[in-house]
């Protein structure tokens, strides 16, 4: 049977980020849910990539207040009427500001 009661891991990659140059999802290796296998290239180089790193304890208050934050910052994101690359854009601004602001 599967194990559905898991910790769902958020990753951003910065599109302009020459670090993480692709990534893939891979649909057609998915289990008996609504996940997906995601990999990601990352560029080795002789230069540093900046990399930041947060974590919230599973059942913390932390995670609950995060969770209550980003619950309340989407529910004010319209993303109903995305017709163009543009507005894709601006709503994924959105909620990389929810993010941060979290």
């Amino acid at each position: 049977m599967w194990n559905s009661n898991s910790v769902i891991d958020l990753v951003f990659l910065s599109s302009g980020n020459r670090g993480f140059s692709q990534h893939r999802l891979h649909s057609d290796i998915c289990k008996p849910s609504d996940h997906v296998l995601l990999t990601i290239e990352v560029g080795i180089t002789e230069t540093n990539t900046d990399l930041s790193f947060r974590s919230i304890s599973k059942d913390s208050e932390e995670e609950k207040r995060f969770m209550e934050s980003l619950i309340s910052g989407f529910s004010n994101i319209n993303s109903s009427t995305i017709t163009s690359k543009e507005e894709l854009e601006e709503v994924v601004q959105q909620m990389a500001y929810t993010f941060e602001r979290s």
